[in-house]
């Protein structure tokens, strides 16, 4: 397990639906548990990996990236990373007691540049992919145009931003949602008025999502 994580473990016998939640620059592996009895029906299980780098140490605050002192990272180093995080995945999966056939990713902010990478490289194998406040990267763009868009089509895509949003602009996000129909995704897109946040009315698009892709109620 090559990285730090959460689990919120629902209880109960697996097979369980799973979300493996991405967290953005500067936040850490638990700062989206609270999203748990509220996604996948209070029913599935939820794993938050943590990234492995220091934003600024002595406070919990962590980048995905290893820039070396440079404003951006490389190509390789996305790829690194997103190659790291796709093994994480399958080794956490039986260990926790997800289901493989029902798993679905989410992504905020710099967490969702890595969801969307892995989603649209195999569309095939997840079950939906969450989009929260976050951008479309190149690198995610070109593994969906391979992936081909009879694939892509097949992926329910929810991606959320706040009309206000002060660190990644709305214009990013509306041309990420251009780019997705470019290549045959069919992204259920939508603004509310908020900053760079999950507010109360996206919690609640969010979880009647992760519902219906992942097949489960409400908990009774």
């Amino acid at each position: 397990m090559d990285f730090a994580h959460g689990v919120w473990h629902p209880g109960g016998d697996g097979p369980l639906p799973t979300i493996v939640a991405f967290h953005g620059h500067g936040a850490h592996g638990q700062d989206l548990m609270g999203l748990a009895p509220f996604l996948g029906g209070g029913r599935s299980l939820l794993i938050f990996p943590e990234a492995q780098y220091v934003l600024q140490p002595g406070q919990l605050s962590y980048t995905w990236f290893n820039t070396g002192g440079d404003i951006r990272r490389t190509p390789e180093e996305f790829e690194r990373v997103v190659s790291l995080l796709h093994r994480f995945i399958e080794a956490a999966l039986p260990r926790y007691g997800g289901d493989p056939e029902r798993v679905a990713l989410l992504g905020f902010s710099q967490g969702g540049s890595i969801a969307y990478r892995l989603a649209l490289a195999e569309p095939g194998r997840w079950r939906g992919l969450a989009a929260l406040s976050t951008w479309l990267p190149e690198e995610a763009e070109a593994s969906g145009r391979a992936a081909g868009p009879a694939a892509l089509a097949a992926l329910p895509i929810l991606v959320q931003h706040g009309s206000q949003d002060p660190m990644i602009a709305l214009d990013r996000a509306r041309d990420s949602k251009a780019r997705l129909d470019a290549i045959g995704a069919t992204p259920d897109y939508r603004e509310y008025p908020m900053g760079h946040q999950i507010g109360n009315e996206s919690l609640r698009d969010l979880a009647l999502w992760s519902q219906r892709v992942l097949g489960v109620g409400p908990q009774a």
